[in-house]
This record gives structure tokens, C-alpha cells and sequence, in this order.
């Protein structure tokens, strides 16, 4: 029989207690304390890239809304289509600022590019790659929480091995004590005495079966525990340690990227600025300055030099003198415009409303009289179309509507807007040329194959294209004439500026006779008198064709003489201070108003020499015109 003294019992049990307090210290302070603390710092480090793709996504946000607003600021100053602004951009600033506009709009572009390439670059892999490293996190944890609970149950396996070794050991001390008790008493039994000898070697037995498990449980368990510390738990964390510099390694890779998104776009970016630099120095100052300059050429000539006007002359003058008087006593008439004048010169120009201020000769305001009515020998008479034409034109300026051959313009814009006029006449001619040569060939084709369609149903739109055609070339045969009407006159009044320039330096003497005979011209402007000597032919013009009217105008309205002129040269007519007279032709802007006395006496008075009162009935006088 085997025998446990009890202070080996006692010692090993002590042993067995100090062990289990080391390894429940050891697992609880040490293994599950880590994995909390991995735990908090893997889910800390998903919490810093679900921050960075947050960040990402607002500035994605911040680039598209930039754009926008980029995009949105170019289109606003972008010319309208058939707008006035168009007409603008044929000079180099305009030009540049339109380069610029869409240099912009390519600049917004670039930044679309950037805030594509963040979100599926940086945006979208990094979402995927987030929703893996949570489902890597979880089951790397999983792992963890798996390999501690088989070490908590080896744990209890050994405990309850230990508690059953300890009951036996126990048990078995009792029973030996019990038989020694009964073994000494001599009033005992010898069947007693067998019965707790017994009873001892079975206690003594079953102590050694629970001593054999408990040291096979704890080698097992010793066994487990070091496959737990030393391969398990280390390969967990190892993973979890992986997992985490992954986590930041992508993290700087994608900081890396954030940096070369913008870094791809900036050589286009410089691009678009260097356009726009290049555009700014392609301004060009002097040709945008006669852009100007031929854009508003009028092909006027420029008034002559003001000279001095002696008020003094009506205080000397006395009624004898006065031509007027003189041309009412002996039954003289002013000569009529009944022919062309081949050597007169007609220089009407505006009287100058500054000049008028410098000089002081500003005509005082006169209240107005009442209006009298003189349309019954319009209505009663049958003139031509071309006798209307001055009235014509001075209505239409007045009402807002200008003639179709532009007459109303300087010579020079009138000019321009013919050649445009042409141009545009031309154009749609090519438009309608094209249209009858793509239906004549469509024509062919179903003449050649009948089962595409009926060649008949397109006759009809090429005899109407065809009648387009015929009036557009009309039209710019009537154009190209008022065109070259138009030319012709400007090169005439070149080589009449260049004769004249001539003509006073061989002549200066007569150009001074001339400045004295300005004093008679009350704006400054004179017409030379006709002599043997000085006599210069100047082409005729429009001007003296309304002369040649066989019937006699209108009268518009009336007018009364502020001043007395002295209608001394060819085409005026003299007029005494007070006098009323009729208005038959307004101011053309040359500064002259065309009056009548009676129907003999007709001719040219200084605007500012007389006050018009125009009929109240002008506009509907201008509708008879128009249906006549």
C-alpha cells in the first residue's frame, strides 16, 4: 500500500495553488489586456482612413463646385449669338478677353479632372480597401477570442483535475487515520480492523487514478498553454501587426496620390495660363485704333477755319444797300435752280454748336409762332417719286426708319454697309445654290432608282429655290450699283481735295479773296465766285441733282428769319430779319435749310438764321410718300 505522508500532500498542493494564481495574472493581465488595447488601436486606425476619405469626398466636392462656378462665370461673358457683342470681338482686346473665357472654361476642366481622378483613385479603392480591413480586423479577433476560450477550458479541465486529486488525496488521509485509530483499539474487531484497512487502500487508489489524470491534464495543459503563448497568440498578432502597417502604408500611398492628381494637372493648367498670357500680349493697340478709326470714317471733309464775323456791318448798311431791297425795288429774282451747275462749290457744313459758344454768337430763343397748315399743293400737284427724295429722307431720320440704300449715312459708313449688304446677299445666294444642287442630285437619284422616290415631288422646291436665286442676284445688282455710285463719288471728291490743293498753292492770292468772303457766311463756310480766272469744275453730285425737279416741292412747314442774310453766292436766297417764310427741305446735317418765298423765289437760308416750325401732318405726308 502506498502512503502520502501529509506534508508532501500539503506542499504540492500549495505548489499546484501558487501555479494556478501565475497563469490567471498572467491571462488575465496580460492576453486579454492586449487584445483590448490592439482592439482600440486597429479601430482607431479604420476611424483615421474613414476621416481621410471624408476629407477626400469634400474636397472632390469643393473642385466640382469650383469648376461650376468657373464654367458658370465664362458662359455668363461669352457673346450672345447674332448680338452686338459679336461686332465687338474684331478687335484684339475683345479677342484676348474671349481667349481667355475659354482658357477658363479649360481651366475648370482641370479641375473636373481632379475631382474624378480623387474619387476613384482615392475615394473608391479606399472605400473597398476600409470594408476588407474590417472583415480582416474581425476574424484576425475572432482567432484571438477562439484560442483564449480553448485556454480557459484547458484551464478548467486542469482545475477540476486538481479539486478531484485534492479531494481523493484527502479522503485518503482520512481513511488511513481512520484504520491506525482501529488498528490500536484493542476492543475492536478483527472484521472491523480488515473493513478500514480496505477502505483505506481504496481511498489510497483512487487518490493514485486522480493523481495519474491530473498529471496527464496538466501536461496537456502545459502543453496547450505553451501553443497558445508561443505560436498562437503570437501568429495572431503578427497578422494584426501586418494588418496595421498595410493600413499605413496605403494610407501614405494615398496621401501620395492626393499630391499627384493635382501634380498631373498643373502642366495643363500652366498651359491654359500660358495661352492666356500669350492672348494678353497679342493685344495689338494700334490696330484695334483703326479698327476704330475706319469703323466711324464718315468720308466728310473738314470744315474750313472760322473767320471773323464783323457785327458791326448792320449798323453801317443802310436800306439802299440792302440786296434784298434792291432785288424788291427793280423787280430782280433770285436766280432759280432750274439746271446743273458744273463749276459751283456747295461747302454746307454743320454749324458747330461748340463754335457757336466760343465765339458768342448764339442765336437767341424766339417764342414760337403758330403753325399754318400748306399741304393742299402737295395734295393737288402730281410730283415724281424723285422730287420726294430730300423731304423722304429728312422724315425717315425723324421717325426711326432709314432708306435701303443707306443715304442717310456718311459717305463712308453708307459705304461699308453696302459692302456687308453684299456680302450678305452673296452668302445666301451660295446657301440657296447649294441646297438646288443637292436636290437636283437627289432628283438623278430617283430618276435612276424610281423605288427610293418621286423625282416629280421635288420640281416644285427647285423652281422656288430657283426664283430665290433670281431675286437675290436682283438685289445685289441694285446693291453693287448704289456701291459703285458710292465708290465713284469718293474717289471723285479725292481728286477734287487733291485739284483743290493744287489750285491754292499755284493761286494763293484767291484763296485769301475767298476767306474774305466768308464774312457773309454766318458758320464760317463760303462758296467761291465763278470767274474766267479761278473757275474749278467739280464733279456733280446728288446734291445738285434735286435741283433738277420740274415741279416744285412741298412745303413742310414754316419758318421765320431770326437774322437778316444777305444771299450774295449761287443756291441761297436773301431774307430780311422777321421775314415768315415756307420750309420745304430740313436740315441734311450740312447746316442749311432749304426755304420758299413765292413760287419764284426758292433757295438755301443758315439753319441758325432762321426758327422751323415743321407741320404736325410730316409723318403722314411721309406714308403718302410711301405708297406713292
Amino acid at each position: 500500500m502506498i502512503t502520502f505522508p501529509l506534508a508532501v500532500v500539503k506542499g504540492l498542493l500549495s505548489t499546484l495553488g501558487e501555479r494556478r494564481f501565475l497563469l490567471e495574472e498572467f491571462s488575465v493581465g496580460c492576453e486579454e489586456d492586449q487584445f483590448d488595447n490592439l482592439e482600440k488601436h486597429t479601430q482607431w486606425g479604420i476611424d483615421v482612413l474613414e476621416k481621410f476619405i471624408k476629407f477626400v469626398k469634400e474636397r472632390t466636392e469643393i473642385e466640382l463646385s469650383y469648376a461650376k462656378q468657373l464654367r458658370n462665370l465664362s458662359k455668363k461673358y461669352q457673346p450672345k449669338k447674332n448680338s452686338k457683342e459679336e461686332e465687338e470681338y474684331r478687335y484684339t482686346s475683345a479677342r484676348a478677353f474671349l481667349a481667355t473665357l475659354n482658357e477658363m472654361n479649360d481651366y475648370a476642366g482641370q479641375h473636373e479632372v481632379i475631382s474624378e481622378n480623387m474619387t476613384s483613385l482615392i475615394t473608391g479603392e479606399l472605400t473597398r480597401y476600409v470594408q476588407e480591413l474590417k472583415q480582416e480586423r474581425k476574424s484576425h479577433f475572432h482567432d484571438g477570442r477562439k484560442a483564449q476560450q480553448h485556454i480557459e477550458t484547458c484551464w478548467k479541465q486542469l482545475e477540476a483535475s486538481k479539486r478531484r486529486f485534492e479531494r481523493d488525496c484527502k479522503e485518503a488521509d482520512r481513511a488511513q487515520q481512520y484504520f491506525e485509530k482501529m488498528d490500536a483499539d484493542i476492543n475492536v474487531t478483527k472484521a472491523d480492523v480488515e473493513k478500514a484497512r480496505q477502505q483505506a487502500q481504496l481511498r489510497h487508489q483512487m487518490a493514485e487514478d486522480s493523481k495519474a489524470e491530473y498529471s496527464s491534464t496538466l501536461q496537456k495543459f502545459n502543453s496547450e498553454q505553451h501553443d497558445h503563448y508561443y505560436t498562437h497568440i503570437p501568429h495572431i498578432f503578427q497578422k494584426i501587426q501586418e494588418m496595421e502597417e498595410r493600413r499605413i502604408v496605403r494610407i501614405g500611398e494615398s496621401m501620395k496620390t492626393f499630391a499627384e492628381v493635382d501634380r498631373q494637372v498643373i502642366p495643363i493648367i500652366g498651359k491654359c495660363l500660358d495661352e492666356i498670357t500669350k492672348a494678353a500680349e497679342s493685344i495689338d493697340h494700334k490696330n484695334d485704333s483703326q479698327l476704330v478709326i475706319e469703323a466711324f470714317k464718315s468720308g466728310f471733309e473738314p470744315p474750313g477755319d472760322v473767320d471773323f464775323e464783323d457785327f458791326t456791318q448792320p449798323m453801317k448798311r443802310t436800306v439802299s444797300e440792302s440786296s434784298l431791297s434792291n432785288s424788291r425795288a427793280d423787280g430782280k429774282s433770285e436766280p432759280k435752280f432750274g439746271g446743273k451747275s458744273k463749276g459751283k462749290l456747295w461747302p454746307f457744313i454743320k454749324k458747330n454748336k461748340i463754335i457757336e459758344t466760343l465765339l458768342g454768337t448764339k442765336s437767341p430763343k424766339q417764342q414760337k409762332e403758330p403753325l399754318s397748315h400748306r399741304f393742299n399743293e402737295f395734295m393737288t400737284s402730281k410730283p415724281k417719286i424723285h422730287c420726294f427724295r430730300s423731304l423722304k429722307r429728312g422724315l425717315s431720320l425723324k421717325l426711326g426708319a432709314g432708306p435701303e440704300d443707306f443715304s442717310n449715312l456718311p459717305p463712308e459708313q453708307r459705304r461699308k454697309k453696302l459692302q456687308q449688304k453684299v456680302d450678305e446677299l452673296n452668302r445666301d445666294i451660295q446657301k440657296e445654290m447649294d441646297q438646288r444642287d443637292a436636290l437636283t442630285k437627289m432628283k438623278d437619284v430617283y430618276i435612276k432608282n424610281p423605288q427610293m422616290g418621286d423625282a416629280a415631288s421635288v420640281d416644285h422646291r427647285l423652281a422656288e429655290l430657283g426664283q430665290n436665286i433670281e431675286k437675290l442676284r436682283l438685289e445685289v445688282q441694285k446693291f453693287e450699283g448704289w456701291l459703285a455710285e458710292v465708290e465713284g463719288r469718293l474717289s471723285m471728291r479725292s481728286e477734287a481735295r487733291r485739284q483743290s490743293g493744287l489750285y491754292e498753292a499755284q493761286n494763293p492770292s484767291a484763296v485769301n479773296s475767298c476767306a474774305q468772303d466768308r464774312e457773309s457766311s454766318p458758320d464760317g463756310s463760303y462758296t467761291e465766285e465763278q470767274s474766267q480766272e479761278t473757275e474749278m469744275k467739280v464733279p456733280a453730285t446728288d446734291f445738285d441733282d434735286e435741283f433738277d425737279d420740274e415741279e416744285p416741292l412741298p412745303t413742310i412747314g414754316t419758318c421765320k428769319a431770326l437774322y437778316t442774310f444777305e444771299g450774295q453766292n449761287e443756291g441761297t436766297i436773301s431774307v430780311a430779319e422777321g421775314e415768315m417764310l415756307y420750309v420745304i427741305e430740313e436740315d441734311k446735317g450740312d447746316g442749311w435749310t432749304r426755304i420758299r418765298r413765292n413760287e419764284d423765289e426758292e433757295g438755301y437760308v443758315p439753319t441758325s438764321y432762321v426758327e422751323v416750325y415743321l407741320d404736325k401732318n410730316a409723318k403722314d405726308v411721309y406714308k403718302s410718300l410711301e405708297k406713292i
